[in-house]
C-alpha cells in the first residue's frame, strides 16, 4: 500500500514543473495547473488529502479554502468529507459583514477575511491550500479561523517549499503531499 501511495505522490509531483522568473524576475513558480489537466492525477491529488484528514479520525465541520488556488481543491474534498466549504479572501472580496487578519510577508503586511457568520464557534475546520512557501498566508488564516473561535484540526497543501520554512510561521500541524 505505501508503494502504492508513493507512486500515486510521485505522479503529482512530475506534474508541477518549475517556471523559472515568473512572476518577476529572481522568483521560482511551482505551476500546479498540469495537475489539473490529468483527470487521473486530479482526483488523485484530491484523493490523498482526503485520505489524510480521514487517518486522523476527527470529523471535519469545515474546510477552509485560501484564495484563489486553494479554491480549486477545498471545494472538492468538502464534498467527499461531507462538510462545508468557506473561501478565505484578500480584503474587499468579500459581499457583507466580515472578519479580517493582516499578517506580514517578507516585503510588506496583507489581510484576508471571511464572511462574519461561515463560522460558529467549536467547529472543526482543516484549511487547504495548493502551496505553503513562506506560511504567513497560511498562518493568518488560522488565526482568522480562531478568531471566530473555530478548532483548526490541521493545514493541508498539496506542495512545500520546504526552503522557505513556511511551516515554522504555522502552528497548528501542516500536511503536505509533495515537497521541494
Amino acid at each position: 500500500m505505501a508503494t502504492e501511495k508513493q507512486a500515486r505522490l510521485d505522479k503529482i509531483k512530475a506534474h508541477i514543473p518549475s517556471v523559472p522568473d515568473f512572476p518577476k524576475p529572481g522568483i521560482l513558480f511551482w505551476d500546479i495547473m498540469p495537475i489539473m489537466q490529468n483527470p487521473e492525477v486530479f482526483s488523485d491529488t484530491v484523493a490523498l488529502l482526503e485520505e489524510h484528514i480521514k487517518e486522523t479520525g476527527t470529523k471535519v465541520d469545515v474546510i477552509v479554502g485560501l484564495e484563489a488556488r486553494g479554491f480549486l481543491f477545498g471545494p472538492l474534498l468538502a464534498l467527499r468529507l461531507n462538510c462545508g466549504f468557506v473561501p478565505v479572501r484578500k480584503a474587499g472580496k468579500l459581499p457583507g459583514e466580515t472578519v479580517k487578519c493582516s499578517y506580514t510577508l517578507e516585503y510588506g503586511q496583507d489581510t484576508v477575511e471571511m464572511q462574519k457568520n461561515s463560522l460558529k464557534p467549536q467547529q472543526n475546520v482543516v484549511i487547504v491550500d495548493d502551496l505553503i512557501a513562506t506560511g504567513g498566508t497560511m498562518a493568518g488564516a488560522c488565526r482568522l479561523v480562531e478568531s471566530m473561535q473555530a478548532n483548526v484540526l490541521a493545514c493541508l497543501v498539496v506542495v512545500e517549499l520546504d526552503y522557505l520554512n513556511g511551516r515554522d510561521k504555522v502552528k497548528h500541524a501542516v500536511h503536505s503531499l509533495v515537497h521541494f
